[in-house]
């Protein structure tokens, strides 16, 4: 007869070294109001999959990639005086 035995590394893979460090979650996070708006946009391309994009529409893309743009700016603006940790000197 064959038992069948479960992989205990597969099974409980969640160590402390696989989470994010603070570091990483912080980065996410300074980087959220880009994330949203990048799903914005493709929502707003979504809707216009199937059907012609009447002038909502074309002006709901426009608006979502101006605000991709926009936080794009804002996201390099704010990294651009950050100097990560080891880095060339």
């Amino acid at each position: 007869m064959d038992h069948i035995v479960t992989v205990q590394d597969a099974v409980t893979a969640f160590a402390d070294w696989i989470e994010p460090t603070n570091d990483e979650l912080d980065a996410i996070e300074a980087e959220m109001p880009l994330i949203l708006a990048d799903v914005d946009l493709i929502d707003a391309q979504i809707i216009t999959l199937d059907r012609l994009p009447n002038e909502l529409d074309t002006r709901r893309i426009r608006r979502a990639r101006n605000r991709v743009l926009s936080e794009r700016r804002a996201l390099a603006n704010r990294t651009a005086g950050v100097t990560l940790p080891g880095g060339a000197a």
